[in-house]
């Protein structure tokens, strides 16, 4: 399980990066995002999805462990 990082932007657009892959991404969609939990599939802009496990919400930028789940590029 690779550790990714997830920042937003002053846009208020969320990014994924994986440093062992060099990957940055826009987070297109996340599975679970309310005042009580985050987290669950995150969906990117190239179709791609990973799962974090879900936590309370966050201070972003914040690091994670996140499973690859497939789509994309491999």
């Amino acid at each position: 399980m690779p550790s990714v990082m997830i920042r937003r932007d002053g846009s208020g657009k969320m990014t994924l990066y994986v440093a062992k892959r060099d990957l940055e991404e826009d987070i297109v969609s996340i599975e679970h995002d309310s005042a009580e939990q985050w987290g669950g599939e995150v969906r990117l802009a190239d179709g791609s999805s990973y799962y974090l496990e879900p936590i309370a919400p966050p201070k972003l930028p914040v690091t994670l462990r996140a499973r690859r789940m497939g789509g994309g590029e491999d």
